[in-house]
């Protein structure tokens, strides 16, 4: 909606509230033309119904609002009498119109001292959930957001199966822009698999200020800017998300606006220097092991590597042992019974497992192996006598295409040779041709609003030929620490500053396996209640705050027994 549209559907709902509550003003000693102006009558409104004026702050926080107005038409209901069961369902069911019939009604009259103590245990305990779910929502809109790392494109720096507090007021908090949406979950409702909100109205981009912009190099969340998923890890039509309703991704910021940006065989150079990432960040490429004897699984997992595939032959499989196995394999190499291989992830198949079903299994000997390395790790296992050589993948090879960004055969990109490329600044002008046309074309028509047209080698903005843009907001360049396993800006471009969520600050739970199903689940307790920023070893302070609850549970303990002793 447009700020003429909203600015219009306020002043409607102005004039339904003052028709449909004057009388009432007036029969509680109030003036009826307090009942017309804005925010002022919501003031007034809350005395006569004897509520906090906070509530009238309530009522102008999107989503927030969706769940105070049933509560305010019941509650104003109530306060001319109108009690009963039947009245309560009338005014929600009504969207608060049957307040109406009380205005116009000249037998309805003003409860000037009435209780507000409710009458039942279940209406106790539904206002206590209502108002702590609305301070819930709150505090995951404007506060703090829990995450879960699902992927690995952060791996060994954040892990999957890390749960994150995600600050929203660091950076600042974005305000809800999708208005009409179920509290505290994203895109999807849980269990219904159905969509959580409704694409309109939309209201516009907002950030309350913050503390501190994005640091290069940080970690952030933010929204996909090219999200097209109605969830993850299903194959299905793509769908149109609102901003705020995208899915959370959350990456490394190499780049901050107007940095020139550029990536030579898999290494990140700013402004024509090399990046240098914090301590903590654990950098990893794909590497080849390579042994003419093979490479044996065992021995990679004794050296504490995690991150490779198996490969086994089956001899006597059948539709029911391979039904059995499913949950523990990646995928088969062939369909032929007499050839049957499988790939595995490094735990392999279970012996028990294949004890139980009575396979004939065999690991294939590999004699090369695809490993994610960092470069430390690498240079150790090169003094290893496991290979007889060790090779980073690089791709080398440039060619013009349409996977890398900016998704045009104009540029011969890769994901390990990049660039030049400037990362795009408010308020910054550059001129535009032909050639940099791919590079902005997504910023100026998707992201900024604008109608983009070519005609030969004119280019039309908004109608008008020119040969210039100024950018609206900043834009960033988010990677994954695991840069050949990560979706990231290589593939879909720069990150509008209207995407931005928040910055990780805690890792307060973490579980090991947590796609595997729960039997396999292992708490990682050196990575509870860690912080995610800070130089050397994570430091858990779980035994700290194991402490700190024991003494205060021992503090309680003795002020009770003393209380009651000297009654």
């Amino acid at each position: 909606m447009t700020s003429l549209e909203w600015t219009l559907f306020f002043i409607i709902i102005q004039l339904i509230h003052f028709a449909g509550t004057w009388k009432l003003y007036k029969k509680a000693g109030k003036k009826a033309w307090e009942a017309l102006i804005p925010i002022y009558n919501a003031i007034v409104l809350m005395q006569i119904i004897r509520r906090p004026k906070l509530w009238v702050v309530l009522l102008f926080i999107p989503i927030i609002n969706l769940m105070m107005f049933p509560v305010i038409w019941v509650e104003t209901l109530r306060s001319f009498g109108k009690n009963s069961s039947k009245d309560t369902l009338l005014g929600i069911a009504s969207l608060g119109l049957y307040i109406f019939i009380a205005n116009y009604d000249p037998k309805t009259s003003y409860v000037q001292d009435r209780s507000l103590v409710l009458r039942t245990w279940f209406g106790e305990w539904i206002s206590a959930l209502l108002f702590a779910v609305i301070a819930a929502t709150i505090v995951h809109n404007y506060f703090i957001q829990p995450y879960i790392i699902p992927t690995g494109s952060l791996e060994k720096t954040l892990l999957i199966g890390d749960f994150l507090f995600v600050s929203k007021f660091h950076y600042g908090a974005r305000t809800p822009m999708t208005p009409i949406a179920f509290p505290m979950v994203h895109d999807t409702l849980p269990f219904a698999k159905v969509k959580s909100y409704l694409d309109y109205p939309q209201l516009p981009y907002f950030r309350l200020p913050g503390f501190k912009k994005i640091e290069r190099n940080e970690i952030v969340v933010f929204s996909w800017p090219a999200d097209t998923v109605r969830q993850f890890f299903v194959k299905e039509a793509g769908v149109t998300k609102p901003i705020d309703k995208k899915s959370n991704y959350v990456k490394r910021c190499v780049g901050l606006p107007g940095d020139k940006l550029e990536i030579r065989d898999g290494f990140v150079f700013i402004n024509g220097n090399q990046t240098i990432l914090p301590e903590r960040a654990r950098t990893q490429y794909t590497f080849y092991g390579y042994n003419a004897k093979g490479v044996s699984s065992r021995k990679l997992l004794e050296i504490g590597l995690k991150d490779f595939t198996r490969k086994y032959r089956i001899e006597n499989i059948t539709q029911e042992t391979y039904d059995a196995i499913i949950p523990f394999i990646y995928g088969r190499l062939s369909n032929d019974l007499n050839n049957f291989i499988v790939i595995t992830p490094p735990k392999g198949l279970p012996p028990k497992l294949i004890g139980q079903l009575r396979l004939q299994v065999k690991e294939l000997l590999e004699v090369e192996k695809e490993l994610t390395l960092t470069i430390d790790e690498a240079e150790k296992l090169e003094k290893n006598d496991l290979f007889d050589s060790l090779v980073r993948k690089i791709s080398k090879v440039k060619t013009p295409n349409t996977t890398v960004f900016p998704n045009s055969l104009h540029y011969d990109w890769n994901e390990d040779n990049f660039g030049p490329i400037t990362i795009p600044k408010k308020g910054v002008k550059i001129t535009l041709n032909e050639q940099n046309l791919p590079l902005y074309k997504k910023i100026i028509r998707d992201y900024e609003g604008n109608t983009l047209n070519k005609k030969g080698t004119s280019i039309f903005i908004n109608g008008s030929a020119t040969n210039e843009y100024e950018f609206k907001q900043d834009y960033y360049w988010m990677m994954g620490d695991n840069r050949h396993k990560s979706e990231d800006s290589r593939y879909w471009g720069f990150v509008p500053e209207d995407h931005i969520v928040g910055k990780p600050v805690l890792i307060w739970f973490s579980i090991e396996g947590i796609n595997d199903g729960i039997q396999n689940w292992k708490i990682r307790w050196d990575r509870v209640m860690t912080t995610i920023k800070g130089e050397g070893k994570p430091i858990s302070f779980f035994p700290y705050f194991l402490v700190a609850l024991i003494a205060w549970q021992i503090y309680s303990f003795v002020r009770k027994r003393k209380l009651s002793g000297n009654k």
